[in-house]
C-alpha cells in the first residue's frame, strides 16, 4: 500500500489565506476628543468646589472650533468649571445638567456610524434633526413576505462599533372607536357588578338621559323612595309580547343605537298587549300569551325627576347615583359641588356629609368661594361657618393675590371685613383689597389678576368729577370702604395713591389729614376716635416658619413702637408684647430717622389689645387680651407691656396688634 502525506502550509507563510474578521472602528483621538469631556465634566468639577491645593481647574481653551458659550438658555453656566461657590443660581442649573437626559437628535447623533449623515445639510432648508420616524401600524404577515421579496439585496457591511440609530419608541395602539366615557358609562361602570347578576326594575328619567337603576339600591335616596312608593301604589297592567317575533323585533330595537326613543315607544306599543279579554278568565287557557313568551321585561318602573339646579351636571349626577351601589366611590375636588348638588336633588343625606366632609378639608383660594356659595343654597352650616373662618384669616394673605378674588359676593365680603376676627396686615392691604375686587368686577373678561399700577391707571382714567363711590356703578360699593379705618393709614406714599386712584371722595382723605395734624399737634392724642372696638389702628403679622420670631415696628404720630413675638425653647410656647422705642434705637430705619418726626414726651398712655389666632387639629383657637391701657416711658421698667404667653400654638400664627392713642 503507498502511503500518501499531506503537507500543511505554515502559518507564517505569506501566501496563507485567513479566515475574515471585521475590522474594529478606528479610535478618536484624544484632541478630537477633549472638548466633549471638558463639556461632560464641567458641572460636576463646578460641584465639588476648590481643591485642597486652593487651585481652580483649567478651562477648555476656545478657538474657532470649540466655542465657550456662557449662556445656554435653562442650563446658564454649567459649561464653567470653576467652582460655583455661593452661586445658588450657577448651583441650581449645574445639577439640572448633570441630570437633564439627552434627548433624541443628541442620542441619533452621538450613536450615528457617521454623524455627518444624521443632520440636514441641505442650504435651502432650516437646519433641522432627522429624527427616524416608527412604524404607524404592525404590518401582517403577508405585508413582510412581500416587502421582504421587494426589497433589493444590501451587500454586506462590517459591524460597527455602534448602533447606527437610536431604537425607536414603541407606537402607542388607540382604538379607531376609542372615545370619552360618558355620564351613563360611568354610572354603568360604578354598577356593573349589580347588572351582572340582577336586571334593572327602575328607569329613572332624569336631565335628558334614562338611568337604568334596581329597587333595593334607591331606598338611600328619599326623593327617589317616595316616587318609587307613589308609583307602586297605582295599579299596572301585565303586558306580554303578542308573538315570539314580535319579541325578537322588540329587543332587537331596544338594543340598537341607530333607532329614536320615539321610535322604540313605538315598537313596544304594538309588539305588547295587555291580554285584557283573557284576565276576564280565571285561568289561562292554551291561547294566552304567557304561554308563548315571557313578560315585558318584568315589568320596569318609570320615575321622572325634574331638576332646574344649575350646579347639577350630568357627570355629578352620575357619580351621585353610583354611590348607591358603593360607598366608596372616589369624589374629585371639582365635582363636589356638583355632586353635592345631585345629592341634594336625590335626598342622598349620606353622599351630602360625605361631600361636607371632603369640602371641610379642601377649602383654599381656589374653592373657598365656591363652596361658601354652594353649603349657603344647601344649608350645610358646618361648611359655611369654615368657610368664613378661613376667609376671616386668609382673606388678606392668600385670596386678594389670587384671581379667584373675583369669586366673592358683596354680601360676603362685607360680612368678613366687618368681623372682629378679621385679620389684616394693615388699613392700607385692606383698601388694595377693594380697590382689586372692584376692578375685577367691572371688568370680568380679566382673567389674570392685574399688577398694582394696573389698578391706578385704571381708577386714574375715570372722570375727576367725582369719586368712584359716588358714581352710579360705585354707590353699592360705599359700604364697604366705610368698613376701612383709613385713619391708620399714614404713610404719605399710601395717601397719595389714594388721591391719585379717586376711589373715595376727597372729603374722606380730607378728613384723615385733618385728624393726622390734629393728633401731631396734640402730642398723639386722638380726641376724634371714640370706640376702641370701631377706630383702633389694626397691625398684623403671621408666624408660618422658622426662624419663629417676628420684630416689626409701627410709627404712630412719633411714637415709635417694636412688636414682638417669639417662641421660648423648644416648646410651641410664644410670647407677644409691645415695647416703646426711644430716638436713638439701633432698630430704626435711617428712613424713619431721618423724615419721620419723634415726640419728646416721657410717657404715652395707650390703650392696646393683642389677638392670636390659629388653627389646632379640626378646631380654631383665638385669644384676646381684650382692652388693655398702660402708661409707655422711654425707660427700661417702663418702655415694655405686659407680655402675653401662649402655650401648645401651631404654625401658621396670626397676630393682630390693636392701638389707641385716648387723650391725655
Amino acid at each position: 500500500m503507498t502511503e500518501v502525506l499531506h503537507t500543511y502550509p505554515s502559518v507564517t507563510s505569506p501566501n496563507t489565506a485567513l479566515p475574515y474578521l471585521p475590522a474594529p472602528p478606528p479610535s478618536a483621538t484624544q484632541n478630537a476628543t477633549s472638548y466633549t469631556r471638558a463639556l461632560h465634566d464641567a458641572p460636576y468639577t463646578a460641584l465639588m468646589g476648590v481643591v485642597v491645593d486652593g487651585r481652580q481647574p483649567s478651562r477648555h481653551p476656545a478657538s474657532p472650533r470649540y466655542r465657550i458659550r456662557k449662556q445656554v438658555g435653562g442650563t446658564n453656566r454649567w459649561r464653567l468649571p470653576e467652582s460655583l461657590g455661593g452661586d445658588l443660581l450657577g448651583t441650581a442649573q449645574a445639577i439640572k445638567s448633570i441630570t437633564e437626559p439627552y434627548n433624541q437628535s443628541m442620542v441619533a447623533i452621538i450613536t450615528a456610524e457617521n454623524p455627518a449623515t444624521t443632520v440636514n445639510c441641505d442650504p435651502e432648508r432650516p437646519y433641522q434633526f432627522q429624527i427616524p420616524d416608527g412604524p404607524k401600524r404592525p404590518h401582517t404577515t403577508y405585508e413582510r413576505s412581500s416587502h421582504r421579496l421587494s426589497s433589493p439585496p444590501r451587500p454586506p457591511r462590517t459591524a460597527p462599533g455602534r448602533l447606527s440609530q437610536s431604537p425607536s419608541p414603541l407606537p402607542r395602539f388607540q382604538p379607531a372607536s376609542a372615545r370619552s366615557p360618558t355620564p351613563v358609562d360611568l354610572f354603568h361602570y360604578h354598577s356593573a357588578p349589580i347588572h351582572s347578576v340582577l336586571g334593572p326594575d327602575i328607569l329613572l328619567q332624569c336631565l335628558d338621559t334614562n338611568w337604568e337603576l334596581h329597587r333595593p339600591y334607591i331606598q338611600k335616596a328619599d326623593i327617589l323612595a317616595q316616587q318609587l312608593t307613589k308609583a307602586d301604589m297605582t295599579p299596572k297592567k301585565e303586558l306580554y309580547y303578542r308573538d315570539p317575533m314580535s319579541a325578537t323585533i322588540d329587543k332587537y330595537i331596544s338594543k340598537s343605537d341607530y333607532y329614536s326613543t320615539e321610535y322604540r315607544e313605538i315598537s313596544r306599543k304594538l309588539s305588547t298587549t295587555d291580554v285584557t279579554d283573557f284576565e276576564q278568565k280565571d285561568t289561562k287557557g292554551v291561547n294566552h300569551p304567557s304561554h308563548a313568551v315571557a313578560p315585558r321585561t318584568n315589568i320596569m318602573t318609570k320615575l321622572k325627576l325634574k331638576v332646574k339646579d344649575p350646579l347639577v351636571s350630568t357627570d355629578a349626577f352620575a357619580v351621585a347615583l353610583g354611590n348607591l351601589y358603593h360607598d366608596n366611590v372616589n369624589i374629585q375636588e371639582c365635582d363636589v359641588v356638583g355632586v353635592l348638588a345631585s345629592a341634594s336633588a336625590l335626598g342622598f343625606k349620606s353622599l351630602q356629609t360625605r361631600c361636607a366632609n371632603i369640602m371641610l378639608k379642601t377649602i383654599d383660594s381656589s374653592t373657598v368661594c365656591k363652596y361658601h356659595q354652594a353649603a349657603l343654597k344647601y344649608k350645610i352650616g358646618q361648611v359655611v361657618n369654615s368657610c368664613e373662618r378661613w376667609l376671616e384669616l386668609n382673606l388678606i394673605p392668600h385670596l386678594s393675590v389670587q384671581i379667584y378674588l373675583r369669586e366673592l359676593s358683596l354680601e360676603l365680603l362685607q360680612k368678613i371685613i366687618k368681623s372682629s376676627r378679621f385679620f389684616t396686615f394693615n388699613e392700607y392691604y385692606l383698601y388694595k383689597l377693594l380697590c382689586y375686587w372692584i376692578f375685577l368686577q367691572q371688568n370680568p373678561h380679566i382673567h389674570l389678576m392685574p399688577s398694582h399700577s394696573t389698578i391706578v391707571t385704571f381708577y386714574n382714567s375715570l372722570t375727576k368729577s367725582c369719586a368712584f363711590i359716588e358714581r352710579v356703578e360705585g354707590q353699592q360699593y360705599a359700604g364697604l370702604f366705610m368698613s376701612v379705618r383709613l385713619i391708620g393709614i399714614t404713610d404719605t406714599r399710601h395717601i397719595d395713591d389714594m388721591l391719585r386712584m379717586n376711589v373715595i371722595p376727597q372729603q374722606w382723605i380730607l378728613k384723615i389729614l385733618s385728624m393726622h395734624y390734629h393728633a401731631l399737634q396734640g402730642g398723639g392724642d386722638m380726641s376724634l376716635m371714640l370706640s376702641f372696638g370701631r377706630d383702633a389702628i389694626r397691625t398684623g403679622f403671621i408666624i408660618s416658619q422658622e426662624p419663629r420670631y417676628h420684630s416689626e415696628v409701627i410709627s404712630i404720630h412719633g411714637f415709635h413702637f417694636e412688636l414682638k413675638a417669639q417662641r421660648q425653647g423648644r416648646n410651641d410656647s410664644y410670647q407677644f408684647y409691645i415695647q416703646r422705642m426711644k430716638p436713638s434705637d439701633p432698630s430704626l430705619s435711617f428712613r424713619i430717622c431721618e423724615r419721620q418726626t419723634f415726640s419728646l414726651r416721657q410717657d404715652r398712655e395707650m390703650r392696646y389689645g393683642i389677638r392670636v389666632q390659629c388653627h389646632k387639629g379640626e378646631h380654631d383657637f383665638m385669644f384676646s387680651t381684650g382692652l388693655l391701657s398702660q402708661k409707655f416711658g422711654l425707660g427700661a421698667k417702663t418702655s415694655c407691656s405686659d407680655v402675653l404667653t401662649l402655650n401648645e400654638l401651631s404654625l401658621p400664627i396670626f397676630v393682630t396688634y390693636l392701638m389707641l392713642f385716648p387723650p391725655s
